[in-house]
């Protein structure tokens, strides 16, 4: 197997949605990883820990999205993460795979599994919106968490991101100065990302799978939520677990935003039993539910 460093497992791949960056590492069943929208988010900075030991049973991928990390910039308007998730699987000759999302990327994976349902065996979310009205969390307008990621957009310093890693994480010791400084550098390494983000605040998301499409979901779920989450409310875990047929919901105490990497140990554990446990059906077994 190929060293475990960013750049050995770095790799690129043209799409019709413009050229993507990707880490690669392990061998076996594909898992794609999708990150989450905050500044300075990448397939490296949100899973770099679990493709180090999810790589010993899966073929890892976790991706840089449109618009984030060393992949091609694009305008709110013309981005569209789940076609350009079936693109990435077309542009590597995947025919199906699992689906692992934090927030934003966890939006991406429900929409995959919703709308091209043939390509996905499993699906992973942790800290996925649910969408419509809320009993428990905050109401309209956007959580202390999203105030503080959009503040981070627009001044993507050390102390920005400081903030931002603070209130994504329960446990200050997973939101030290060396993640802050990170974010800071990823984020200021491509301006034209964070202007791209910043012109779509406030306007709507046509790309997030609706409640009837949620319900249509057949492949087998695994919901991941934080009980302490100042991002997205665990209500939304809740909901989808509620809503998706075929769906499990975990909970994890004193956990925030970043499961994945909060509880990395349990998180490996849950994946690696999900899939592997429920070996990968043929695509007809998984339709015909």
């Amino acid at each position: 197997m190929i060293p475990f460093t960013e750049e050995a497992t770095s790799r690129f791949v043209d799409t019709p949605s413009g050229t993507l960056h990707f880490h690669e590492y392990g061998e076996g069943h594909p898992v794609v990883f999708l990150h989450g929208s905050g500044p300075g988010a990448t397939g490296w900075s949100n899973f770099s820990e679990n493709i180090r030991t999810l790589g010993a049973h899966f073929r890892c991928l976790a991706v840089d999205m449109p618009g984030w990390g060393r992949s091609a910039a694009v305008s709110p308007a013309d981005r569209c993460h789940h076609r350009t998730a079936v693109e990435f699987l077309d542009a590597l000759g995947i025919d199906s795979a699992a689906f692992i999302g934090n927030s934003m990327g966890g939006a991406t994976c429900l929409k995959v599994a919703a709308t091209a349902p043939e390509r996905v065996t499993h699906l992973v979310t942790m800290g996925a919106g649910g969408g419509g009205a809320k009993l428990f969390g905050p109401g309209d307008g956007p959580t202390e968490g999203l105030k503080v990621l959009q503040r981070a957009y627009r001044d993507p310093s050390p102390e920005s991101m400081r903030a931002l890693v603070d209130i994504m994480t329960y446990d200050p010791a997973h939101a030290g100065d060396a993640l802050a400084e990170e974010r800071s550098r990823n984020a200021k390494s491509n301006p034209e990302h964070l202007a791209n983000f910043i012109s779509g605040i406030g306007k709507d998301r046509p790309h997030r799978a609706t409640d009837a499409e949620l319900a249509a979901i057949s492949v087998s779920s695994l919901i991941i939520h934080g009980r302490d989450d100042r991002v997205v409310h665990w209500e939304n875990g809740l909901k989808l677990c509620t809503i998706i047929p075929d769906s499990r919901l975990v909970m994890i105490n004193r956990c925030g935003h970043w499961a994945q990497i909060e509880h990395a140990d349990e998180f490996n554990r849950l994946v690696a039993g999900f899939v592997g446990a429920r070996s990968v059906e043929s695509r007809e077994a998984v339709l015909s539910r």
